[in-house]
């Protein structure tokens, strides 16, 4: 993990969200630069608006489909101008459970993969992707506000 923090160091673009809104806005904005094969690793606790991100992000790409966390099913696929997949690895015990799923194939696929809860399995994801780093701002008068770094290598 120091490796990120260096590299987020140097090389982030640092936004502040006030509002749910507002973060699906940057996903849409982020979604413009995204190409087939594009890898997006989400990083941040509960709550943080990872799946709020993924969900402009999706809107953006030209997907009509009801956005949500696959915590329990691990992977959702939703239908766009280029296939979105968006894995939650929240609920991963084991290495043998993400291999089952073939994600060989969706990382180094034609689609676009989204995943939250990246911390978990960030040694098996490929090197070339975006970071995204979100992380609630918890004072007095930002309940709603969100620091989020991305980082493209």
């Amino acid at each position: 993990m120091k490796a990120t923090e260096e590299k987020l160091s140097s090389k982030a673009q640092r936004v502040l969200s006030k509002s749910a809104e507002a973060s699906v806005e940057l996903g849409m904005a982020l979604a413009q630069g995204l190409k087939p094969g594009d890898v997006v690793a989400f990083f941040g606790e509960i709550g943080s608006g990872k799946t709020t991100v993924i969900r402009g992000v999706c809107r953006g790409l030209g997907s009509e489909d009801i956005v949500s966390s696959p915590t329990f099913t691990l992977i959702n696929e939703y239908s766009a101008r280029v296939p979105i997949y968006h894995f939650d690895f929240y609920r991963i015990e084991t290495r043998d459970e993400i291999w089952q799923l073939g994600c060989e194939e969706y990382f180094y696929g034609d689609g676009i993969c989204l995943i939250e809860w990246a911390e978990i399995v960030e040694d098996i994801l490929p090197s070339e992707r975006i970071e995204i780093h979100l992380n609630n701002l918890y004072a007095e008068g930002k309940e709603n506000t969100r620091e989020i770094r991305i980082f493209r290598p």
